[in-house]
């Protein structure tokens, strides 16, 4: 493999020290070489450190660019790596000109990097946001600037994360106290207590938050001294006049652009970083190799490193106030800077080592030739498409998304996925994978016909009990992925009702063309065979929300508490919806509700499971109790929503979702019928049911409530048994979906 890296220059910092060490420790593994385009420090110390570096520098950015083209090809490099703003203006020309794949790293917010000058900000900041757009692959110094990217509407599987690193192992040269300080120009004296920040003079390093805070220490702690090191003439005497309206001058040292900044750490005695924004800062790094203890402000993916008040603190981004106390803290007890400092060493040392980030970029570059050498094989670009009633608020159809890309992902977490969704902003954010409107007109030919595996996942799409628009719309894009090439699977849905004869006639048609059909209840397997669909794979399976069994229940607590929700009585949750064949249906939820708290002395809580639609018709109900009832105002993901209900002791649920949470959880529950698949799921893990249309017995319902009360262990051994079985058809049918994926070449 050959690697090509390309970078302006002109990089200080942390981004150099990236770069540097990343590219002299990637020779030790592939063949890789570096472009500087610019001459000076930063290229002679690429040479210095025996790495394969040329620079470029005509003046002409074509000629440049013409040069760049011609390394690539006449040394047949396989990946372009760009960093920064002209790096990757030059990688989308040549992502079209020589048509290898390039992946940028984001040393930093890109709409933070020329805050300090407005004619920068929207000549190279404008060219940069712009470009970034148009290449390959992203590689985040941080989980944090992953998830920047992913809600900026990057492809989430085209994002990495390879954390900075630096040789724990490797011994530094340390100049004498004495010698750094006679160097740089301040006076060392008995019983000093030394505070430094080491970074560029930027606004965005927040020096200002430094010294706001440096006035406040000053008054409590005389002994305290504070070192600021990095360049940045022009914002440098702003910041001094600053420290001299502070009134603390005299305890404030400007050192310029410090060389050896292992010697200033050894030196100070509290590492402090104030930016407003970060990657993974070196700084801190370089801090703790030296068992310093520090204090920084909460950004980047430093929440990946600290834990607050064990090896360190974290303050919000500009609260000076905060900074002081915490410093305030350390400079009085020595003790406690010593642990600080022994204890984010060995944190850091564990796992941000050159060896651990040296590896993780190889193995990146392993997986971009492999989609690459799979894409050019058969012009596909996503392994899989899913599709589903996505994107509309719906706790149930989330977890069944959730579920269906975790067990994907556990069988292969390489494969590249889209999903067709309502609302792919918030699809991409929460699940970490492209999304594309699903009525994009544009979009989903577009996509469809790029996907290798086309899986129309969960819930119940194929009916016309609601509406035949709905249905329309999921055979079409059945035969659009079909038709474009894709083996489509139809995985553990729900089926029927089908009542129109046309569409029966087209259903049959094109559900004859699926590879396989999983269903997720025997009724819908009936129905599928009255269609006479014979050709696909057919098998019954389980909902696949069913595999969603961990959660963290204080978490739930914690939102019960934040809703005011008393915790000292059981709690009975009731998952209710709107629906027309029950007559007067507030009224009766309204009674069922207070008999809660009348006969079993416990509160209910109405949880929302379709947002805001099932909420209005909660507060509805609500409103006609007699006793006291709660309600939950806010929208919850999958996680907060399985562990809010984690905490009760009975769930009487319409919705079907809410049920099979409770049976993940093993709490017991009594399900409201309102449509068959809410009958055959009760039915599948043997729990009671009523109907809730026209034959609704409020006897009935009453009678069951009151026996699943009495009686919750037996029922949670019944689920205990039982689930174990659900969850290995959820298994087994992923298993059968991801058979039909095309193998990968060789």
């Amino acid at each position: 493999m050959k690697v090509l890296h390309l970078i302006g220059g002109g990089d200080e910092g942390g981004a150099k020290s990236h770069v540097l060490s990343l590219v002299q420790q990637l020779g030790n593994h592939i063949s890789v070489k570096l472009i500087s385009l610019r001459p000076g420090p930063f290229a002679e110390d690429a040479k210095k450190m025996g790495i394969d570096v040329e620079v470029i520098h005509t003046g002409n950015i074509f000629k440049d660019i013409s040069l760049v083209r011609k390394i690539i090809e006449n040394g047949r490099y396989d990946i372009l790596h760009t960093h920064g703003a002209k790096a990757n203006m030059i990688g989308v020309f040549m992502k079209k000109q020589t048509k290898i794949p390039v992946v940028s790293t984001i040393h930093s917010d890109y709409r933070l990097d020329y805050l300090n000058s407005i004619w920068k900000m929207y000549t190279f900041g404008l060219i940069n946001t712009v470009s970034l757009r148009f290449l390959d692959y992203y590689v985040a110094v941080s989980n944090n600037f992953r998830e920047m990217l992913i809600k900026r509407g990057f492809p989430p599987q085209r994002i990495y994360t390879v954390y900075n690193g630096i040789p724990f192992d490797k011994p530094v040269d340390i100049m004498p106290p004495e010698d750094f300080a006679k160097k740089y120009g301040f006076p060392i004296q008995p019983g000093d207590i030394f505070i430094g920040i080491l970074a560029r003079l930027d606004p965005v390093k927040g020096h200002t938050v430094f010294l706001d805070a440096a006035a406040k220490v000053a008054k409590k702690c005389p002994q305290a001294r504070f070192l600021i090191g990095g360049p940045g003439d022009d914002l440098r005497p702003s910041l001094e006049k600053r420290a001299s309206r502070l009134g603390i001058s005299d305890k404030v040292f400007f050192l310029g652009k410090v060389t050896e900044p292992y010697s200033f750490f050894n030196l100070i005695d509290i590492n402090v970083l104030a930016s407003y924004s970060e990657s993974f800062p070196y700084v801190i790094l370089e801090g703790a190799r030296m068992k310093k203890a520090t204090v920084s402000s909460r950004v980047g993916g430093l929440e990946d490193l600290f834990v607050q008040g064990e090896n360190g603190y974290l303050f919000t981004p500009g609260d000076s106030d905060a900074l002081a106390d915490y410093l305030i803290e350390l400079i009085c007890d020595e003790e406690k800077r010593r642990r600080f400092g022994e204890n984010i060493y060995k944190s850091a040392s564990e796992r941000f080592s050159l060896k651990a980030m040296t590896e993780t970029q190889l193995s990146i570059y392993s997986r971009i030739m492999k989609q690459v050498k799979k894409s050019k094989s058969d012009r596909k670009k996503y392994d899989i498409a899913i599709l589903g009633y996505y994107g509309y608020r719906n706790s149930g159809d989330d977890a069944i998304l959730k579920s269906i890309i975790g067990q994907l992902k556990q069988k292969n977490e390489e494969l590249s996925i889209v999903v067709l969704s309502n609302d792919p902003h918030e699809t991409r954010t929460l699940y970490k994978v492209q999304a594309v409107h699903r009525f994009n007109p544009f979009s989903v030919p577009a996509v469809l016909s790029k996907t290798r595996l086309f899986i129309a996942g969960g819930g119940t799409l194929i009916q016309d009990g609601t509406s035949s628009r709905s249905l329309w719309y999921y055979l079409f894009v059945l035969h659009l992925a079909k038709s474009k090439g894709a083996r489509t699977v139809l995985l553990a849905n729900g089926l029927g009702p089908l009542t129109g004869k046309g569409n029966r006639k087209v259903a049959a048609r094109i559900l004859n063309r699926m590879d396989a059909i999983t269903l997720r209840d025997s009724n819908a397997y009936d129905e599928l065979i009255s269609l006479n669909v014979t050709k696909p794979v057919i098998k019954i399976t389980a909902d696949p929300a069913l595999i969603l069994t961990s959660c963290d229940l204080s978490a739930g607590a914690r939102i019960l508490r934040k809703e005011g929700i008393p915790a000292d009585r059981k709690l009975v949750a009731l998952c209710v919806r709107k629906w027309k064949k029950v007559k007067n249906a507030v009224q009766i939820l309204a009674s069922v509700a207070d008999r809660i708290v009348t006969d079993f002395g416990a509160t209910p809580v109405f949880i929302s499971m379709q947002h805001p639609d099932d909420l209005r018709f909660s507060e509805k109900v609500l409103k006609q109790m007699k006793q006291k009832g709660y309600i939950l105002s806010q929208r919850y993901t999958v996680d907060e929503t399985l562990s809010v209900m984690g905490n009760m002791s009975l769930v009487i649920g319409m919705r079907l979702h809410s049920l099979i949470y409770a049976a993940n959880l093993n709490i017991p529950m009594v399900g409201l019928a309102y449509e068959q698949k809410v009958g055959s799921f009760m039915e599948s893990i043997n729990q009671p049911y009523v109907d809730w249309n026209e034959n609704f017995s409020m006897d009935e319902l009453l009678a069951k409530l009151s026996d699943v009360w009495e009686n919750p262990d037996r029922i949670k051994r019944e689920l205990e048994e039982i689930k174990p079985q659900l969850e290995k058809m959820v298994i087994d049918s992923v298993d059968l979906t991801l058979s039909f994926l095309p193998a990968d070449p060789k």
